[in-house]
């Protein structure tokens, strides 16, 4: 049987290749011309390490140097030994630039263009090879605007990657470069050309309660999740929280409607800001929280709004004590508006998925991230990007950035004694510029934007409060990690990233148990 594996890398490129019976991953991505990093073949070395997200697989034979049960358990894996028994979702270490790949680009045709409130238009692209186009629930392509001359907006699919025709919705702004065209211009039969697909926004595996919460038009990559949920078994219940500003925003209940009779356990509430409401349910989305939508934190909680939402929610968890096992986010900018500074609290979303920065003097901005209930998939992450950056950065350090890089690592160590810290805020500080020098130097901003997103200093921060045990391998860690790139030895790079981890969480573990 032939099997659909996603490779989603760390810019936001995902790729979809069918694995054959008794077949590697490894061995399918090459074929489809698709460079996953690979070395060994053999189960020997690890370069190829990767983490799955969902699906089921046999992970072939490996030495414990490759992989540990540890790991094995957590979920990563070796796509040179893994032989998928499901479809699967794989995060990659790597960019797809590295990986000699890239999102492809599809000519599509506009169906059609509904007006479903004052604000909100929903449209429907259609393409002949549909059968080539895979996603993810969540994800999203950018759509090239007709006579823009090449410019690009971005917009999540609002249908689910099994329905044939693409739905997107658009929030009309005045002023937007797609807005205009689709108030003003679009016509059915348009020929429209968009890339993707991209993020990292999707559903995973229903392993608990699901918490999704839309503000605005970020309903759209969650209709997406909800018609994959409705084609599944799923016996966790899920719950949607949809919040908008006034009730005339309020859009495709409808389709929420129908979901309840499609999906086993589904409920919603909408919820509206405006205190004029005709809604049962006014004020911000936070204030419709029940304890059995977060299982005192067993919940995976998938949002999608501008950032002063997601701010909101994450705030009111950690008020609340509660700390999610999964919390995946899609975070957008609001459009630029003369008052936009002084009502940073708004309760929802006025913007839609990915365009709502749309304006003359304002490009869209948005955020897609994760946070986990433990600081070890932090960590992993982190790893997981540096050993992407030190395959574009091996070899091409100057002797002055060689030389910054070791300066760094030794600053740190000042900032240790042996198995103690001698100043552990300043041991954060030094540490970190340690660890983001490689992605400065490469100057790709996507990567550090996704390095950044996981506030690994905010962490260290918050648990390294006191001066106390700190594993003392941590020091040499740094220093052979410069070590390698003195000798251009991009093996002993990544064992000494991969070791350094290890460190760091046995560190970390430490510390929280001390902190109890």
């Amino acid at each position: 049987m032939t099997y659909q594996v996603a490779l989603a890398f760390e810019d936001g490129i995902t790729r979809f290749i069918k694995v054959g019976p008794r077949e590697t991953v490894a061995d399918a991505s090459y074929k489809a011309r698709i460079n996953i990093p690979l070395d060994c073949r053999d189960g020997a070395c690890g370069t190829c390490k990767a983490f799955c997200e969902s699906g089921k697989f046999d992970g072939g034979d490996y030495i414990e140097e490759a992989l540990t049960d540890d790991e094995a358990e957590k979920g990563f894996c070796l796509p040179c030994q893994m032989v998928p028994e499901s479809d699967l979702v794989l995060q990659i270490p790597t960019t797809s630039d590295v990986a000699k790949t890239a999102a492809t680009t599809y000519s599509s045709t506009l169906t059609e263009i509904r007006r479903i409130s004052e604000s909100t238009y929903a449209f429907s692209l259609e393409i002949e090879n549909r059968d080539d186009l895979s996603f993810l629930p969540g994800q999203y392509v950018n759509i090239e605007v007709p006579g823009s001359g090449g410019q690009t907006r971005s917009y999540s699919f609002s249908s689910g990657p099994e329905v044939s025709t693409l739905s997107f919705l658009i929030r009309i702004t005045d002023g937007g470069l797609m807005s205009t065209y689709m108030r003003d211009v679009a016509q059915v039969g348009d020929q429209l050309n968009f890339t993707g697909p991209m993020g990292s926004f999707f559903l995973r595996d229903p392993k608990r309660t699901s918490l999704l919460l839309a503000g605005g038009t970020g309903l759209a990559p969650l209709l997406a999740i909800l018609e994959k949920l409705s084609g599944m078994q799923n016996p966790h219940p899920v719950h949607l929280i949809y919040g908008v500003n006034t009730d005339t925003d309020l859009v495709e209940i409808d389709v929420l409607e129908d979901y309840k009779s499609r999906i086993d356990g589904f409920t919603f509430d909408t919820v509206v800001g405006d205190p004029a409401s005709s809604s049962e349910k006014k004020g911000y989305v936070t204030n419709h929280f029940e304890p059995h939508h977060l299982v005192e934190g067993d919940v995976d909680i998938y949002l999608c709004g501008p950032p002063p939402m997601v701010e909101g929610v994450r705030r009111h968890l950690e008020a609340e004590g509660i700390k999610p096992q999964n919390f995946y986010f899609e975070k957008f900018a609001l459009a630029v508006t003369p008052d936009a500074a002084a009502a940073p609290e708004a309760p929802v979303a006025e913007a839609p998925a990915k365009e709502a920065a749309e304006t003359p003097v304002a490009q869209p901005a948005y955020e897609i991230g994760e946070e986990h209930a433990t600081f070890q998939a932090q960590f992993d992450a982190r790893m997981a990007l540096e050993l992407a950056i030190v395959e574009l950065t091996m070899g091409k350090l100057t002797p002055e950035q060689l030389a910054e890089f070791k300066v760094l690592a030794e600053l740190a160590g000042k900032t240790l004694s042996g198995e103690k810290f001698v100043d552990a805020a300043e041991f954060t500080v030094t540490n970190e510029a340690f660890h983001q020098f490689l992605f400065s130097c490469v100057g790709n901003e996507h990567l550090l934007q996704a390095y950044n997103r996981l506030e690994v200093p905010a962490t260290m921060a918050k648990v390294l409060r006191q001066e106390h045990w700190i594993d003392g391998a941590v020091d040499a860690d740094h220093l052979a990690i410069v070590a390698a790139f003195e000798n251009q030895d991009l093996a002993a790079a990544r064992t000494a990233i991969m070791a350094h981890n290890e460190h760091a969480k046995a560190t970390m573990a430490a510390a929280s148990r001390a902190s109890k």
